[in-house]
């Protein structure tokens, strides 16, 4: 079998930091370099060819995965313009849905790869300037007046977590939902104080 041209070269790396991205989303950073290729539909051998290291990859993953959710969220905004409470509502029942719980690998790199973050100090220090970057954009998108987002992302992203984790019970829905509630009620104007 003959070499791969330079065009097929880029377009396996793609196809496995795709592959990588969603994966490491649905089961974490410990997915095995074998596992991967295999679901990349390529050679193991195939992996060092293309990347340094693992933790090479775990960085192109999560670089991917922060494009395309922007990617998705500029279309979502796109269609609510000079409407921000429409697309952050719009942005809070999507990402608090049963959908979102039941679909890791197409959801959030925010909760996505928070775990493994954490629990890998090395790999965090090479990843974390990304994924904090992709944690204050999250946050962005959700400010409203002197609120930064921030406690609304916690809010969505720790309901989130709790769903899956208890998906197959009740609980699971319960929790996406009382987040849904908090969430719309912490925007709600409250009672005018008088000032005189």
């Amino acid at each position: 079998m003959g070499r791969v041209s330079r065009a097929q070269a880029q377009e396996n790396r793609q196809r496995v930091v795709a592959t990588a991205s969603r994966m490491f989303r649905e089961k974490g950073t410990t997915v095995s370099v074998a596992d991967l290729m295999k679901a990349a539909g390529l050679t193991h051998g195939g992996f060092y060819k293309q990347f340094a290291s693992k933790e090479d990859l775990v960085d192109e993953a999560i670089t991917h995965a922060f494009a395309e959710q922007a990617a998705h969220s500029a279309v979502a905004f796109e269609e609510h313009i000079g409407e921000h409470e429409a697309a952050r509502r719009t942005l809070i029942e999507n990402y608090l849905s049963v959908w979102h719980r039941d679909h890791p690998a197409d959801g959030c790199p925010v909760s996505g790869f928070a775990a493994d973050l954490g629990r890998e100090p090395e790999q965090a220090a090479r990843a974390q300037d990304v994924y904090i970057n992709g944690v204050r954009n999250r946050a962005a998108r959700l400010a409203t007046g002197d609120d930064d987002g921030m406690a609304q992302l916690c809010t969505m992203v720790g309901a989130l977590v709790l769903a899956r984790a208890t998906r197959g019970n009740p609980l699971s829905e319960e929790l996406l939902q009382a987040a849904r509630t908090a969430l719309a009620e912490s925007t709600q104007p409250g009672p005018q104080r008088r000032t005189d």
